[in-house]
């Protein structure tokens, strides 16, 4: 696996060490580690140990400076092949988000610390999987970032035990002991609380030692200055040492005797306590954040309330006088470490759920407008469910469309949307795209291609966006399909974008509808009342394209006349339509001697389906019941005019074209411009009787 983890730099610290642990065991374990950072004391040791160091200043917070991190580590990604990108801090985090889009690389991070600032922070929460250091972490993320628990994985902080090794510690006889505090000055870590402690412990031990291990960072200086000036107040000038930033701090904690921990807000983990406790010494440690998760209170280390420095000092001096409960102590702590907290454990979880994110992929459909073209994309969702038999299928569709495809053995999730009514506009389509964004797609294949489904598609945050590049806002797509056909049928079309993903069309492409068992009654009792239950020859037809499109409708005489036609040998004939074909079928049925059975607007369109089914022949313009006709394998006649067939016909087995090509066609016109309506005028009735003869027979 190839793995690059991002942080703002590599000097001290418990991040910092994790990063540096975490890709020596991947190098070590054939993976390949690449971290970037602003550099640091600890980018020596990482090169040494394998890992390829990038230095960036990917620790500004500048707008300008982040866009062009975005860029440059983009990149990288690209350059190293990166498969995995980790963030380890919120600044990195949002360069490697954005940097991620149009790659391949997934995205994830860890939760260090206690994030304020929702907004600044909330990127933390952005990847499908998130990684926290303790149970605390995890429900501030679910609490704060409203971040789903099935999307959060625990992993504990680890120890290297081959750098922090328990040693034989020889029993002091003059009395002394050494009391160390290890952790970057500031104002959280307590410091002060600390050495009030330690001002009471001397006054028993006068000469112990007390370890101030860690410095202020440049803007904290004049803490640490605070700091000194406590200690000379405390009278403490000849026990305290400030030791500063350690590398060798396994070497320090060999001559320690009591670690404390005296944080006063809450901590993430706590590393400096499993690093004591693997070296067997004893621990004081405030009762904050994970420090809970780690200490057991009077089994593995003592706990106190923050901000107490009576009680911090009667447990310090506890542990130093009383060798017995120190042995036991250590002996529960270090077994503990053993068992949860080191490297090899934190390595291996923190790879499973790598290999976890990158096994498991979602994959959002975008067919927003159209009953016709939704069912046009039933053949594409087969392909993709082929191509990624176990990643979830989502569809977003328009509201009156969902019922299409409820029955879709292809998909998993339909997301209707009011796009023509309640969620008409701009705004709208903003809060439904961050509705999907917490859903955290990996692929989006747009087949809507306009202007509204391209900023879906972006909005989704998606790292894979595929669709045309037609010009209406395509730049938001990271995969614009760019040199494409637009002379070829609607599912072959289709099939260009999803050639991009791996998946090519073939001559058994075919379109399908799932009718339901209701359907199918419904449409029997209609054909019962029209004493229709039992014919064995019957023909539907369609007596009109959508309201859009009135230059499709063929002539209503030449309905009445195929009507007659097909009644004189007693073939039954069925009208179909929608609510608003109603009075055209019923001056149809008027006019025809045969009377057809008028059954426009008793359907909704799986209705339809079940009823073209039981037809022998249907014919219809170029509309929605031509697509359900293929879908249900009904042999169709299809009449076109307006525009191009070569274009527009679906993949059928039993399908007759019939199309004049008069100069003004395909106008692609809803009204026709000449007012002659001569395309569809020139479809003969004797063609489209004889057409129906030959499919029947």
């Amino acid at each position: 696996m190839r793995v690059l983890q991002i942080l703002p730099e590599l000097n001290v610290g418990g991040v910092e060490t994790g990063t540096v642990d975490f890709a020596a065991y991947l190098v070590n374990h054939g993976h390949k580690s690449v971290v970037i950072s602003n550099g640091g004391s600890m980018v020596e040791r990482l090169e040494a140990e394998g890992s390829r160091h990038y230095q960036l200043p990917v620790h500004r917070k500048s707008f300008f400076t982040v866009r062009k991190m975005i860029r440059a580590v983009r990149e990288i990604i690209r350059q190293e092949k990166i498969q995995i990108v980790h963030a380890r801090s919120r600044i990195p985090a949002w360069i490697a988000y954005f940097a991620c889009r149009s790659t391949r690389a997934s995205f994830i991070t860890t939760c260090h610390g206690f994030y304020s600032k929702p907004i600044y922070s909330q990127v933390m929460g952005w990847p499908k999987l998130i990684i926290v250091p303790s149970e605390v972490i995890a429900r501030h993320m679910i609490e704060t970032y409203k971040v789903s628990a099935d999307r959060i994985r625990c992993i504990p902080r680890s120890v290297d035990l081959e750098r922090f090794k328990a040693p034989r510690r020889p029993e002091r006889k003059d009395g002394s002991c050494t009391i160390a505090i290890v952790g970057r000055i500031t104002a959280l870590k307590g410091h002060t609380y600390f050495l009030q402690a330690m001002a009471k412990v001397v006054r028993h031990i006068p000469y112990a030692k007390i370890w101030i291990i860690g410095d202020a960072p440049k803007k904290k200086l004049a803490y640490r200055e605070e700091l000194e000036t406590l200690v000379k107040r405390l009278g403490l000038s000849q026990n305290v040492e400030f030791l500063g930033n350690q590398q060798d701090v396994p070497g320090c904690l060999k001559k320690v005797d009591v670690l404390c921990f005296s944080s006063t807000e809450p901590e993430s983990f706590g590393r400096a306590i499993v690093e004591a406790q693997a070296m067997r010494v004893p621990v004081v440690a405030t009762s904050v954040g994970g420090v809970v998760d780690i200490i057991e209170d009077g089994r593995t280390g003592f706990l106190v309330l923050p901000k107490d420095p009576d009680a911090m000092a009667d447990r310090v001096l506890k542990l130093v006088n009383d060798k017995a409960l120190v042995k036991k102590m250590t002996s529960a702590a270090l077994k503990k470490v053993r068992e949860k907290y080191t490297v090899e454990q934190m390595s291996e979880s923190t790879l499973a759920v790598y290999k976890e994110l990158r096994r498991s992929f979602n994959i959002l459909v975008i067919k927003i407008s159209s009953i016709g073209d939704v069912v046009l994309v039933t053949a594409s969702l087969k392909a993709l469910r082929a191509k990624f038999p176990k990643s979830p299928i989502s569809v977003f569709v328009g509201r009156e469309s969902r019922r299409i495809l409820a029955q879709c053995p292809y998909v998993d999730e339909i997301i209707p949307f009011d796009h023509k009514g309640k969620q008409k506009g701009y705004l709208e389509l903003w809060r439904m795209g961050k509705k999907l964004r917490r859903m955290h797609f990996d692929k989006v294949v747009d087949f809507q291609n306009n202007r509204k489904s391209h900023l879906l598609s972006f909005l989704t945050m998606a790292p894979e966006a595929y669709g045309f590049d037609n010009k209406k806002w395509s730049r938001l797509l990271t995969n614009p399909l760019k040199d494409y056909r637009n002379d070829i049928p609607a599912v072959e079309h289709q099939f260009q974008i999803l050639k991009r993903l791996g998946i090519e069309y073939d001559d058994d492409v075919r379109l399908e509808l799932w009718p339901t068992k209701t359907d199918d009654e419904h449409v029997q009792k209609l054909l019962d009342q029209e004493w229709l239950g039992n014919a064995k020859q019957i023909v539907g037809i369609n007596v009109s394209a959508s309201e859009k499109w009135p230059s499709k409708n063929w002539p209503v005489e030449h309905i009445v006349e195929l009507c007659d036609r097909l009644g004189a040998e007693n073939i039954r004939v069925v009208l179909t339509g929608m609510k608003k074909d109603r009075e055209v079928a019923k001056a149809v049925n008027t006019k025809a001697k045969s009377r057809p059975a008028n059954l426009a607007g008793q359907t909704d369109m799986m209705q339809l389906a079940a009823l073209v089914r039981r037809c022998n022949v249907f014919v219809t313009p170029d509309s929605a019941p031509l697509h359900v006709s293929a879908a249900v394998e009904t042999p169709v006649v299809a009449l076109f005019g307006p525009t191009d067939s070569a274009r527009h016909v679906p993949p059928a087995d039993q399908i007759k074209v019939l199309e004049t090509r008069p100069e003004c066609a395909p106008c692609y016109s809803g009204q026709c411009r000449v007012k002659t309506h001569v395309c569809m005028k020139e479809i003969t009735v004797d063609d489209v009787y004889r057409e129906i003869k030959k499919l029947m027979a």
